[in-house]
This record gives structure tokens, sequence and C-alpha cells, in this order.
């Protein structure tokens, strides 16, 4: 447990760092993201995962309904029974347009579970590449899972 502890600390140092250079422009927080859903069995090469999500904005004055699809590249084994994962939605306005989440999203993932575990990703992508979805809270997923690699997520 100690190791598994240790080995989640390392990924999740390694992918706040490696989220500077995408978070280098002046971003504000827009708002919130929370995604529950992803369950399924990560393969060798990779998994892909829903969620239902939700978007409220920092005023609370909209709250918009998403879809996410995670597809994970790289090393990914075991099941995950469920996971919530918190975003906070960066944007150069606190004043996005409707729907300006879509699109794809790219980025460094890290996820560790044993029972109850945690993970990390930072995502950069949406309307013009003008988002950055930075996690405020760390998945919550149950199973037995350890999972390495690039995510990409599409947001509909």
């Amino acid at each position: 447990m100690k190791t598994s502890g240790f080995i989640a600390a390392s990924l999740v140092g390694a992918l706040v760092a490696s989220a500077a250079p995408a978070l280098g422009q002046a971003k504000i927080t827009a708002g919130t993201l929370t995604c529950r859903g992803g369950e399924g069995i990560g393969l060798v090469l990779g998994s892909q995962k829903t969620y239902a999500c939700r978007y409220v904005s920092a005023s609370g004055k909209l709250s918009e309904k998403y879809e996410a699809s995670v597809t994970r590249i790289g090393i990914d084994l075991g099941v995950t029974e469920s996971a919530t994962i918190v975003w906070t939605v960066l944007a150069s306005s606190d004043k996005l347009d409707d729907r300006a989440l879509e699109g794809n999203y790219v980025g460094a993932s890290a996820d560790v579970a044993v029972g109850v575990g945690g993970g990390a990703n930072v995502l950069v992508g949406g309307s013009r590449n003008s988002v950055v979805l930075q996690p405020v809270s760390v998945e919550g997923q149950t199973g037995l899972n350890l999972a390495v690699g690039v995510a990409e997520m599409t947001l509909r």
C-alpha cells in the first residue's frame, strides 16, 4: 500500500510540473466542470471511458451538461468501478460563450487505485484551444488500476 501511495504522489507531482507550459498564458477561473462515470477495464495499450459532466460558471449563472469521452494511450491495466473528477476551468475570461467547453482536449494523466485511489489530469483544448482543465480534486475511483499515459478527452 505504501508503494502505491508513493507511485501516485510521484505521478501527480510530475503532472503538475508538466502543466506549467500550458498555463503560461494568463488564465482566469471561469468555473468548475464535474464529471462522473468512467467504469471500465483498462487494456495494456489504453482505454476509452465515458463520463456525464456538468459545467457551472464561476458566477453560478450558467450551468451546462456535457458528455465526455476519455481515451488514454499508454499503460492502462485493471478494472475501475466509478470515478468523480472535479476540474477548475481556466480561460482568458470568466465569461465563456454557451457550449464553449465543447471540443477536444489533450494532456498528461496518471491514476493509481487499490480499493479507493487517486489521480491527476491536466488537459488543454476546447473552443480554439483556449481552455485549460486543471484538477481541483483528485479522482475518487474504486477498483484495481494503474494508468499512465497521454489522455485525450472530447466534450460534447
